[in-house]
């Protein structure tokens, strides 16, 4: 059966369904509308309101033969998750809206909607609402709400004399895509799934922006492009440059056991991982070490043209790279 069969009201019953039976749709003292109307209505609450927005189109971010329908529903969620995260905040409310060509199959539906709601429940946020409309190319977009009690950490807080640093290995998510691109021959198995996982199913660390902002962390942002041209991202926000030391950003083992030889250009270039970048004064750095196990110091930030981000060996030389990052126009 597919969704033209049913047609779109009945697509969204079945959606709502699912999320009422999956406890992320009711009303609360917060939440007072949700799914069924023409908008959501909730409370705000203290402090200040988050919200942020991502997109994944077929064949511009995702194929059907490198990830899973489920797989596709909680990684879009996860992306949203982790723009939060890098706010310091905690997610509360989601809209989805789901674009389908009218052939897609209800099950297969389902299967992408049962992603998201795996996401959400993980991670405590409700499905405030959404839409669902005909496509010629398949859409997810998501608009996520959330708070924070504090002061949201901004990417545009760095300050020369800062250390930085990111929250967990990277580049381990290009590795797994690699891997469901080209297959497994030659690959150790243990390899093979956790760096297909980490593409997949990938983790937002809304535990670890927590802790940085309740430190007293001002810069952070999440690593979504790529170290590199994210870091560049921050940089040019905070009017400064950056030295990064190559041999001190953290690469997984088994990304290193896969891809022996560019395991480092896939922590530095690589996409999708979603741990924090984050820049802090050396001693609050130090704090921010004792309480988050796999952060790890990768360089400072530096006087220079802002933006400027040079990426620096053992012996201090200078080296190229040949792509910096993801960025959806650049040809």
């Amino acid at each position: 059966m597919n969704i033209a069969d049913i047609g779109e009201v009945a697509l969204i019953q079945r959606l709502i369904n699912m999320a009422r039976k999956a406890g992320l749709a009711t009303t609360s003292s917060a939440l007072l509308v949700g799914p069924g109307d023409d908008a959501a209505v909730w409370r705000p609450e203290s402090g200040a309101a988050l919200s942020t927005t991502d997109t994944v189109v077929e064949g511009v971010h995702f194929t059907r033969t490198t990830i899973p329908w489920p797989d596709l529903g909680w990684k879009v969620m996860a992306a949203n998750l982790s723009d939060i995260a890098a706010m310091g905040g905690t997610p509360l409310y989601a809209l989805v809206t789901l674009g389908l060509p009218p052939n897609t199959s209800v099950a297969d539906v389902e299967e992408l909607y049962q992603g998201i709601i795996d996401s959400c429940r993980e991670y405590h946020v409700a499905i405030a609402g959404g839409d669902a409309v005909a496509s010629s190319t398949a859409f997810v977009s998501i608009v996520l709400n959330g708070s924070h009690d504090g002061t949201p950490l901004l990417r545009s807080q760095a300050a020369q004399g800062d250390l930085l640093a990111v929250t967990g290995p990277l580049g381990s998510s290009q590795g797994g895509l690699e891997l469901l691109t080209a297959g497994e021959a030659g690959v150790d198995k243990a390899a093979y799934e956790h760096l297909c996982l980490a593409h997949r199913r990938p983790l937002p660390r809304l535990d670890e922006g927590r802790t940085l902002a309740d430190l007293g962390v001002r810069a952070a942002m999440d690593i979504s492009d790529g170290l590199i041209e994210d870091l560049a991202r921050m940089m040019e926000a905070s009017g400064s440059a950056a030295r990064v030391d190559a041999w001190r950003v953290p690469v997984h083992p088994l990304l290193a056991d896969a891809f022996p030889e560019r395991a480092l250009a896939m922590a530095l270039s690589g996409g999708e991982d979603y741990q924090l970048l984050y820049a802090a004064p050396p001693t609050l750095m130090k704090a921010t070490l004792a309480r988050i196990p796999e952060a790890a110091v990768i360089g400072s930030v530096v006087e220079g043209s802002p933006g400027h981000i040079s990426v620096v060996d053992r012996e201090g030389k200078e080296q190229m790279l040949p792509h910096r990052g993801w960025d959806h126009f650049h040809l």
